[in-house]
């Protein structure tokens, strides 16, 4: 009897264990309650368009964007067929569509037919958005779910092994009614253990709803980006399109300023350096050709002095002499005893002579002007007063900063080139075109040299790092992309964004090659008319 009592106390506790995960079987519930904590939303493209709907409370919040490019639609016409009766949304600048519905406060599905008119462009788009149930209708069923959870299965598993034993014992005592009881109980127990034995690992479990506007990433490892969160990323898009390409060869090159438009400053004797009126240039000063940038007084030695001493009063005694021998011409030529040309020939000499003694005084004292040889700025130069030159040192480097060539290392022979590119670290990209390639080799490469062409060249400077990409003849098949659209993951592939829905994003890992100083060729991992993200695309890749 004591058994049976036993018998009968257990099986209502496995009775009352039943009941709870009749309901709570699957995630199928919890889900829905997780959905209804969201907002409705919904989304609907087409060839031109792509539109998402969220409510926001009683206003429904709506996104346009073009569909190829992602980039918000302002000025349109939206006409909305709801279950109101036809409204127009009200153009928000710098924001959404708004849109009054009181109609949200109501779950299930709400059909809607928006009309958009841009201009020539009219489409229309229809979407069912579905408005989830409120969180408390749940809370209930939610709470016996969470306390059968609570039990563990090993303790309901040693309760049915203790029937079990119990239906042996008494079947061996012939307790007929005591063993009909069991078996009735561990019937009744059967269906519990039988669902908890289903294998729900093979059952796929449906994406969790959003319940919030905050960018995150998804269990898959795609992104999903709510539109308010795109329209501050500022995402942009385009379409991609596969076609045959010139191949893209880079080489490693720096900027040199064109040899016909720049200049040395150099002393040709040595000396000590003096500045002109108004002082030294300064780096970066604009200077004009002939310009005298400095001054070089060259220094003269004890010995030096001694001779040009020797010299003057060599001179000066010539001098002398001369100037009494033409006194007596003078004196004598009016009463014509001395010849006319005796008279022209002695003032001759003393001026030759008065002429060597005025340049030796000169060359002690006359430095050498150091002049700007092309017209440009000053590139370099370290000049300061006092400071000794030695002969042919360089003084001033003066360039023409809209006159830049580019030296490149090639270690092949690069043809006439059409069609070539420099980019900078920055990503700033210029166009060149070709100069000339050395015939001997510089540290087994050979030198290429391609002048930059346009007039705003602001960044570059002399001695600058660029990568030179160079078309050639032969051709690859493939997808062009912006080099934008690359981002670097951490396991070291190359991975673009595709954009699959208006709020998901998708990363593949891609091969590519270098196309010319604004795209790549991607020759595997992408497929041609897929949106893929072209700017931002790093910040997609930082969502977490």
């Amino acid at each position: 009897m004591r058994f049976l009592i036993a018998a009968t106390l257990s099986a209502a506790v496995l009775i009352g264990l039943h009941a709870a995960p009749l309901g709570a079987h699957g995630g199928q519930d919890q889900q829905a309650a997780a959905g209804g904590s969201a907002a409705a939303r919904g989304e609907v493209a087409s060839a031109a368009f792509e539109l998402v709907a969220v409510a926001r409370g009683d206003v429904l919040a709506i996104y346009l964007d073009r569909f190829a490019t992602n980039e918000p639609v302002e000025g349109a016409t939206i006409n909305v067929e709801t279950p109101a009766g036809p409204t127009t949304a009200k153009a928000v600048p710098g924001d959404a569509y708004s849109l009054a519905a009181p109609w949200l406060g109501q779950p299930g599905a709400v059909p809607l037919v928006f009309t958009v008119s841009l201009g020539a462009i009219s489409d229309i788009l229809p979407m069912t958005l579905v408005v989830p149930n409120a969180v408390g209708d749940d809370t209930t069923h939610a709470e016996t779910s969470s306390l059968f959870k609570s039990v563990p299965l090993s303790v309901i598993g040693a309760m049915f092994t203790g029937l079990l034993l119990g239906v042996g014992l008494m079947a061996l005592r012939r307790r007929t009614l005591a063993a009909a009881l069991v078996c009735l109980i561990v019937l009744g127990a059967a269906p519990l253990f039988a669902h908890e034995g289903e294998d729900h690992a093979e059952q796929p479990k449906a994406a969790a709803a959003p319940t919030s506007d905050l960018a995150r990433r998804l269990p898959d490892g795609s992104v999903f980006v709510p539109k308010a969160a795109q329209r501050i990323f500022a995402i942009r898009t385009i379409v991609t399109e596969s076609a045959v390409h010139r191949r893209t060869t880079e080489l490693p090159g720096r900027v040199i300023p064109d040899p016909n438009a720049s200049g040395f400053v150099q002393a040709a004797i040595g000396g000590r350096l003096s500045p002109p009126q108004g002082g030294f240039p300064r780096l970066g000063t604009a200077v004009a050709a002939g310009d005298i940038l400095a001054y070089v007084t060259p220094p003269i030695q004890a010995i030096d002095v001694s001779d040009m001493r020797q010299k003057q009063g060599e001179l000066d005694q010539q001098i002398s002499i001369a100037e009494r021998k033409l006194a007596r011409y003078e004196s004598l030529a009016p009463a014509g005893a001395v010849a006319r040309s005796q008279l022209e020939d002695s003032r001759s000499e003393v001026e030759g002579l008065r002429e060597r003694r005025a340049m030796l005084d000169r060359s002690r004292r006359e430095p050498e002007a150091l002049i700007a040889p092309v017209s440009g700025v000053v590139a370099d130069g370290n000049a300061v007063a006092g400071q000794i030159a030695q002969p042919n040192a360089i003084v001033f480097h003066v360039i023409d900063p809209q006159k830049l060539w580019i030296e490149a290392l090639s270690f092949e022979v690069v043809p006439d080139a059409q069609g070539a590119f420099a980019r900078t670290a920055s990503g700033k990209i210029f166009n060149i075109s070709y100069r000339g390639s050395g015939f001997a080799d510089r540290s087994q490469s050979i030198p290429v040299h391609f002048a930059i062409e346009g007039n705003d060249l602001s960044g570059l400077r002399a001695g600058q790092f660029v990568s030179v990409m160079v078309r050639t003849e032969a051709e690859r098949p493939g997808i062009a992309i912006p080099r934008s659209a690359l981002v670097r993951a951490a396991n070291g592939q190359d991975i673009v964004f595709e954009h699959v829905a208006a709020e998901i994003f998708v990363p593949h890992a891609v091969r590519t090659a270098p196309l010319d100083g604004e795209r790549v060729l991607v020759s595997a991992g992408l497929e041609a008319g897929k949106r893929i993200v072209t700017q931002a695309a790093e910040l997609l890749d930082h969502v977490r």
